[in-house]
Order: structure tokens, then sequence, then C-alpha cells
């Protein structure tokens, strides 16, 4: 987005972006038609709002059925939308660790501040290792960022059962959503910052951290992202 552009300029996009990352849900739903739109949106003029976004050619509407559905243009344009906010996501869950209840109104606001340019949200996508899903289990667009990956490059972070064994790691993070698990993990000195390396893998991964070495099963390693050292 062009940061010279007038408040009133900005606001205007915002309005259009809210309204396409909408219809992408809904199609995801299966439901994208104007009537959900109309029923769905927090935009109070978003019937008009609407009619401005086919006729600048983003959107297709089937006057017929209602059913709404989009032109490349806006496609491409939601699928950078939705795919900012759901890396917005899994950063602000398996990073920040914000509880799962405040992770949609963060996201947004990130989202809405334009700090979020696409070479920094591909950063974090490569950081978090391609992550395919959202914490909601919806899936993120793919950027360039994951196509190269999936060529030539490998992740800065991964899960633990990634690592070979007498492979060092960093802990970035631990996605559990257990706290108990956590907390069992925390005990045992398996936190973010720590140094590990990767023993054996087989019957269950065992792991050294200082001097102490510690065995995990396999659910519980897969938890676990490392940065390799």
């Amino acid at each position: 987005m062009d940061y010279w552009k007038s408040k009133e300029q900005r606001l205007e996009e915002d309005r259009v972006d809210e309204v396409l990352e909408l219809i992408w849900m809904l199609i995801e739903d299966g439901e994208a038609t104007v009537e959900n739109i109309a029923r769905k949106s927090e935009d109070p003029q978003v019937s008009p709002l609407l009619k401005d976004i086919e006729s600048f050619g983003l959107i297709s509407i089937d006057h017929h059925s209602g059913k709404v559905a989009f032109k490349e243009t806006g496609k491409g344009r939601a699928e950078q939308i939705i795919r900012r906010h759901r890396i917005a996501e899994r950063l602000l869950s398996e990073v920040f660790e914000v509880e799962e209840r405040q992770i949609e109104d963060h996201a947004c606001e990130l989202e809405h501040t334009h700090v979020l340019g696409q070479v920094v949200v591909d950063s974090i996508c490569t950081f978090l290792g391609h992550p395919p899903t959202c914490p909601h289990g919806k899936v993120i667009p793919r950027g360039e960022c994951c196509k190269k990956f999936s060529l030539d490059v490998k992740p800065l972070v991964g899960s633990l059962t990634d690592l070979r064994i007498g492979e060092e790691a960093k802990i970035v993070f631990i996605s559990s959503k257990y706290h108990a698990r956590l907390d069992r993990l925390s005990s045992l000195g398996i936190i973010p910052g720590s140094v590990i390396r990767l023993h054996q893998k087989q019957p269950t991964y065992v792991i050294r951290i200082g001097e102490t070495e510690l065995a995990l099963d396999k659910d519980l390693a897969k938890e676990i992202f490392v940065k390799k050292i």
C-alpha cells in the first residue's frame, strides 16, 4: 500500500479490503452470496460498497442467484490480505503466546497498521517454517517464499522431529495448547532459548539439555519447534 495516500484513501481501501477478506472466507465455506455478505459485514454501507467493488473489476455478482465470485485481480488482492492476516495469527499464537480469544483482534490490528508488507510477511512465514494453516485450521495461501522453499531452501524453524541425530538446535517456540504439557516441559528445562542436542529417535526421542538427557514421545517432540545451530 502507498504510504503517501491520504487518510481518506486508506480508510476507503481498508473498507474494500475488509469486504474482500469476508468474501474469501465465505467462499471457503461455500456461502459467498450478497445476502450473507450484507448479514456478516460490519460496514453499514456494505451494499453500495459491494457494487463499487464490482465496478472496480474485483468481483462478479450473479444478480439472479446472488452468488459472488472473485475476478483475477480481486482474488490476488484478497489472497494477500488473507495470507497477511493468518501469518499474523500464527506469529501471535506461537511466538508471542497470545491467548486464543485475543488472537483475531490483535491480528486485525496488525493487518490495518500496514506494517506487514509482503517482504515482512514472507520473512515471518520463513521464520515460522512456512505454516500451512492458521491456528484455527484455515489454509494460509502460499507465498513466493513457500514456493522457493519447496525447491531449494529449508525453513529456519522446524519441528524437533526434523532434526538428525547429533544435531544441535535452539528451541524457538512450543506449539502445544495444553497448559499442563507446557508446564511439564518447562519443569524439564524445555523452554524457548534452550539449546538441545538430539541423541536418538527410536523408540522415543532422546535429547540432551546441558548435562541432562530427557526422553520424549513423538507427539510431544512434534510440538517443539527449533532452529538449528
